[in-house]
């Protein structure tokens, strides 16, 4: 097949605009610390703990207001940056066909749906807290793992649909969807068909994937992808992502997931008693404490993220080499990954350290030359 190749032009492009968005995570974290730093060392927290207990008195009414607080402060302060971040700066490098009025309506949206999810869980992690004071990080771990189980299931029919439109490929793309779905009857995984969702609304980006557990598995692709990509190229692209069902890759990451989260509530554990001392808070179950379990936690997640992407790259080249060996075509796999990094301004080849600290994915540039490098014996 003729193969597809960089663009020097769009590669410029894309490590200004990797720079860019590395600077702007920068920022947000730094906010996010500076933020919760603040209503730590002020009093602010203890004083509006305080405040709300005299005002209201029930513990839940308590812990839901200083949550609406909280995060309603940072939410208007953070806005600007979100706003430049999701919807100025893809715009400026010609990655968006979003409206401002659709920016808008996706962030009402995401606040009316996880804003109460969010609210939930703290109130969920408090209350155990309460009741199991020594060994509520385990209880909330293991909450935690059921929780991210059922959103994996109900998300693909409850939340999706409600920022995109998913319908059934039809019978122009016939052919394709009858190809994908033979790919994932192969590979063992049972789905309950191949949708097609208006990813162009927002976005000239291509994305496939394959959502949900069980019942709930579907492949679903972007519009973007199926306009602008080949058959044989998003079959790879589809193959990939079966590889990830292959070698169990979805009950894996759950179960590394919440290690990681159990062993960040114990550390957050240790963070509130400590706090308990120096701060005066009344226990680990004060609700002032709440900005301490954000900076442990915070701090954690910066020090775990290059091993858990380090998990991540290793889990992604397994899944690159299920689908040269599942599909035999390698160098329509080539193009493809050749193909999103023109059309989502992706940066092939990053500084080592970059891929090292942000990277989930192997550098596209290694992937790329794997997939052509493949033998071609084993194949099929």
């Amino acid at each position: 097949m003729e193969q597809t190749v960089l663009d020097p032009e769009r590669q410029k492009k894309a490590k200004q605009y990797a720079r860019i968005q590395r600077r702007l995570f920068l920022v947000e974290l730094s906010w996010m610390g500076i933020y919760a730093a603040l209503w730590l060392f002020t009093g602010w927290s203890s004083n509006i703990k305080i405040a709300l207990s005299g005002w209201i008195g029930n513990v839940w009414l308590v812990i839901a207001v200083y949550v609406l607080i909280y995060a309603g402060v940072d939410l208007f302060f953070s806005l600007p940056l979100s706003f430049f971040s999701e919807y100025v700066l893809p715009h400026r490098y010609d990655l968006s066909n979003q409206t401002v009025k659709g920016w808008i309506s996706d962030q009402i949206k995401s606040l009316l749906i996880f804003a109460p999810i969010g609210l939930i869980l703290i109130e969920v992690i408090y209350a155990v807290l309460r009741y199991f004071p020594d060994t509520w990080w385990l209880w909330a771990a293991g909450f935690m793992m059921l929780f991210t189980v059922l959103l994996a299931n109900l998300a693909p029919i409850l939340i999706d649909p409600i920022f995109n439109k998913y319908v059934p490929l039809g019978e122009e793309h016939r052919e394709l969807a009858e190809c994908l779905l033979r790919l994932a009857e192969r590979a063992h995984t049972h789905v309950q068909g191949v949708y097609k969702f208006d990813m162009s609304r927002r976005s000239k980006t291509a994305n496939a994937a394959l959502t949900g557990i069980d019942n709930s598995r579907r492949i679903v692709l972007g519009d973007t992808l199926i306009n602008e990509f080949k058959p044989d190229e998003i079959e790879t692209v589809l193959a990939h992502e079966l590889g990830h069902h292959v070698h169990k890759d979805i009950p894996l990451i759950i179960l590394v997931d919440s290690f990681v989260t159990l062993v960040g509530f114990y550390l957050a554990s240790l963070g509130l008693s400590w706090g308990v001392q120096v701060f005066g808070f009344e226990s680990t179950a004060d609700i002032a404490a709440l900005p301490l379990f954000i900076l442990t936690i915070g701090l954690y997640s910066l020090v775990t993220m290059p091993v858990i992407n380090a998990f991540s790259r290793w889990r992604e080249r397994m899944a690159d080499e299920y689908a040269l060996q599942s599909t035999g075509k390698n160098a329509a796999f080539a193009s493809a990954l050749t193909r999103l990094a023109n059309q989502n301004l992706s940066d092939t080849d990053p500084e080592a350290w970059v891929e090292f600290l942000l990277f989930s994915h192997p550098a596209l540039s290694k992937r790329i030359a794997t997939a052509q490098a493949f033998p071609t014996s084993q194949s099929g």
